[in-house]
């Protein structure tokens, strides 16, 4: 029986854990969080932390893994290509090329140095540098950790003597040490979040989504709402596309899926992040759905060297919504219920995941962390879901005590 390390213990590896099941493979999920729902569906869990990347690599050693991946787990995405360059086995792409990828700095750079549109930006770890290059920006900018996702430690800044507790938050968010300065992109049109796949480095699966964010959210850059297809332009869906797969060429990449960020800002279109995992907030289970596609089967299958099932370019089953679920600005409490009007469940709703339990603590949405779960939505037109969808507050019921 063959044996696929997971690093990571949250939800979102769930339908990862039951595909590889179905597979008939061993399954061992790892990090220093014992009590992580993940590792109750598991054959086996390493208490080891993933972004110690020696101590990973000896327990994978130690187990004979026959493949390694970090899916919707961006600190352990490193790790993972490491151990998997380190013992021979398949991954999206080389250490290096994923240590590129994974530090916003060096992603960043690696862009402008290739020609792509990219942000101004630049890369510190020592806050007085950062202060004093205050000039060099285009006001207002976003600070953020170079290592981090789900828009933890992300705050814009408008005013240049706000800057140092701006990176000082963004450290509290980081790994490494490490953060970026860039200036602050005004978007046309929505952000996209999405997952694709490559084969061989080619592209056989891309797509791009309307990624909504809660104004009135304590983080107002934490996605709240995931819309498929995208309300983009189809030109610069062609161009990102053609850019990206220029990326892929250019850092070698392999095989596997990608969580991929874009946005169009003054007429240009913007790779902003690739990543060699599968998304958070079960982008690639909405998919799954919207477009009948196999990216987390395919995933489990490459890492372990099993041959693919037939992926190809599909189009969207209708009009999808992603709703993450999380308390109004300004509310907290202990969690008593959360529940759906009936003609909106009955009519609209395909799944829900709701993760808090009765008397769980409910803190203010300052991440993807402090989501109390999502639900999948679907509609026959783009006019019918944002009706819906831009009354949520009226139809969906988060009761606190």
């Amino acid at each position: 029986m063959k044996k696929l390390m997971i690093l990571g213990g949250s939800r979102y590896i769930l339908p990862v854990i039951e595909a590889a099941h179905k597979l008939g493979l061993y399954v061992i999920t790892a990090d220093y969080l014992p009590d992580n729902v993940a590792h109750k569906h598991s054959d086996e869990y390493v208490n080891v932390s993933i972004i110690d990347k020696e101590a990973t690599l000896e327990a994978a050693k130690r187990l004979k893994i026959d493949g390694i991946i970090s899916f919707a787990c961006d600190p352990g995405v490193i790790t993972a290509a490491f151990v998997a360059e380190q013992m021979e086995l398949p991954f999206q792409g080389s250490y290096k090329s994923t240590c590129i990828l994974q530090d916003k700095g060096l992603f960043r750079q690696f862009l402008a140095d290739n020609g792509f549109n990219a942000p101004h930006a630049r890369r510190y770890t020592n806050i007085k540098e950062a202060v004093e290059d205050v000039n060099f920006f285009t006001w207002p900018v976003i600070v953020k950790p170079t290592d981090s996702a789900g828009s933890k430690g992300v705050t814009k800044v408008d005013f240049p003597e706000k800057l140092e507790d701006a990176i000082k938050i963004a450290l509290g968010g980081s790994h490494n040490g490490a953060f970026i300065i860039e200036d602050f992109l005004t978007f046309e049109g929505h952000h996209s979040s999405a997952d694709s796949f490559t084969i061989n480095g080619e592209l056989k699966f891309v797509t791009y989504s309307d990624q909504l964010f809660d104004k009135d959210a304590e983080n107002p850059y934490t996605p709240a709402f995931i819309i498929w297809p995208s309300s983009m332009k189809e030109k610069y869906q062609e161009e990102l596309t053609k850019e990206t797969q220029r990326l892929m060429t250019l850092l070698d990449m392999k095989t596997g899926i990608y969580n991929i960020e874009t946005c169009v800002s003054n007429g240009k279109p913007y790779l902003m992040e690739i990543s060699p995992r599968g998304g958070g907030c079960k982008i690639a289970e909405l998919q799954q759905m919207a477009f009948s596609n196999t990216l987390i089967e395919n995933e489990i299958r490459s890492s372990i060297g099993m041959p693919l099932v037939e992926l190809h370019q599909t189009d969207c089953n209708g009009h999808w919504c992603e709703m993450v679920v999380h308390a109004e600005s300004g509310k907290s409490g202990t969690l008593k219920k959360i529940w759906v009007e009936k003609e909106i469940e009955e009519k609209y709703l395909k799944l829900t995941d709701i993760t808090a339990k009765e008397r769980d603590k409910v803190l203010p949405f300052t991440g993807a962390n402090m989501s109390l779960g999502d639900m999948f939505f679907r509609f026959d037109t783009r006019e019918e879901l944002d009706d819906v969808m831009s009354k949520s507050r009226k139809w969906l019921h988060i009761e606190l005590s």
